[in-house]
């Protein structure tokens, strides 16, 4: 079996447009803090299947978690050809209406009996913080890409930094040095396609970004995207250009797309989301480097 290729997640020219809809807990605290209160499991899964009906027509890829709507995006075949199907296998430490503190890989995924039909990807989440379990952070993302590579299936690794509680205490927390740090130690990995957060939450002067942005680059190993959580709705579209210009191969960003749709009728999906992926797949298909220049 001949190994796969990021061309199951890219558009023709070799870049990325891709959405992220695996969202858990995270997504239930959003409909609250909407003011739509705390929904049940029925309301998610409705939420991220029309998610998948309204913008997998524009999209490269689509991210989704096992436990709210993968079973039936894959047998509905919700998504069209051009649109591959990635599924997080992060099993998440989280408390009610909290911040994911740690995860681990899905006992599902690593079972031995674990169906992936159909799946083009998998993904990862790791929390990278410079504290005791650092190390052990790495071996973890050192046997998902392992797994995902026994599975014949694409690995996507997705490092969100975080402070400790004497960075912030002492004034020395820098984002940006946490971003490109986690991209020296973990990119090296050998993942399909590494998720990058953005430099700077999006922010500062244009020549600024586009700097933080091309020592991010500096740093990475292999392919990159970046994700859209922490940064503005209305900034994200100059920050994928930053990231592209700089030479990332485009995004996988969910909450830049539709967080302003959650707890409003799905409808708006078409209205507000479907018009803001056209403009960031404009951004793509003009100023991304092609995943193949990166390997």
């Amino acid at each position: 079996m001949s190994e796969p290729t990021l061309d199951a997640l890219a558009r023709p020219g070799g870049g990325l447009a891709m959405v992220a809809m695996d969202q858990r807990e995270s997504l239930r605290t959003m409909f609250d803090d909407a003011g739509a209160g705390r929904p049940p499991d029925d309301v998610l899964t409705a939420f991220k299947l029309e998610v998948a009906r309204s913008l997998s027509d524009l999209a490269s890829g689509f991210l989704i978690d096992r436990r709210y709507g993968f079973d039936e995006v894959r047998s509905e075949r919700l998504l069209p050809a051009g649109c591959g199907l990635i599924l997080a296998v992060d099993a998440l430490t989280q408390q009610d209406g909290g911040p994911v503190e740690e995860t681990a890989l899905d006992p599902d995924f690593l079972a031995a009996d674990s169906d992936l039909a159909g799946v083009d990807g998998v993904k990862l989440l790791i929390v990278w913080r410079r504290d005791e379990r650092r190390e052990q952070r790495v071996e973890l993302a050192r046997e998902f890409v392992a797994r995902a590579r026994e599975r014949g299936v694409l690995s996507v690794l997705e490092p969100v930094v975080r402070a400790t509680p004497a960075e912030l205490a002492g004034g020395t927390w820098d984002l940006n040095a946490a971003i490109t740090e986690a991209a020296r130690e973990l990119s090296v990995l050998g993942q399909s396609l590494y998720k990058a957060q953005v430099p700077s939450a999006g922010e500062g002067e244009p020549a600024e970004l586009l700097d933080a942005c091309r020592a991010l680059d500096d740093a990475v190993t292999g392919p990159w995207v970046v994700l859209s959580q922490g940064v503005a709705l209305d900034r994200f579209p100059a920050a994928v250009e930053a990231a592209c210009r700089a030479g990332a191969s485009g995004f996988l960003a969910g909450r830049a797309l539709w967080s302003d749709v959650v707890g409003r009728p799905l409808s708006e999906l078409a209205v507000r989301s479907a018009p803001r992926l056209e403009r960031l797949t404009r951004i793509v298909d003009e100023h991304a480097t092609p995943w193949w220049e990166k390997k």
